[in-house]
Formats: C-alpha cells, structure tokens, sequence
C-alpha cells in the first residue's frame, strides 16, 4: 500500500471514531490532543483492523501514542 493511501485511510479512521478533521495531524497525542477514551481506542482499533485488514497487537497498541507512530505502524504492517 502506498504512503499516501496508507494516511488517507488512518484519516477515515480517525473521522470514523469521532475525531474532527481540522484536529487529525501527524503530531497529535490520542490521549491528550484527541482525548481518547477506552470506547474511542475500542472504535479506532476495530475499524484499523477493518480499514487495514491486519490483526493489531496489544504489544502494538502500546507503542501508538501519536497519529503518526500509528502511521508508521500502518506502513511496516502493509508491506
């Protein structure tokens, strides 16, 4: 999948849980920027495995703290 795709799809994600387009950037913190809830992160999760077809760890989970290491995470998984 190429990089562009790749972010256009987190984007539709991201508006998918709830979150307001003019607030989606790279830099943006889920718990802080995005406040995020444990009903948020269960929204995004499932519809990442769905918009991605992947299988996402809690290991992996973990490591997701900006938009962009989800991201990151996104291109390493669909290559």
């Amino acid at each position: 999948m190429e990089n562009k795709t790749i972010r256009r799809t987190l984007y539709k994600v991201l508006r998918k849980t709830g979150v307001p387009r003019k607030e989606i950037e790279l830099d943006a913190t889920f718990d802080e920027d995005l406040n995020f809830d444990q009903v948020d992160w269960a929204l995004f999760l499932y519809y990442l495995e769905e918009g991605f077809k992947i299988n996402v760890e809690d290991e992996e989970i973990s490591r997701m703290h900006q938009v962009k290491d989800t991201l990151n995470l996104m291109e390493s998984m669909t290559y």
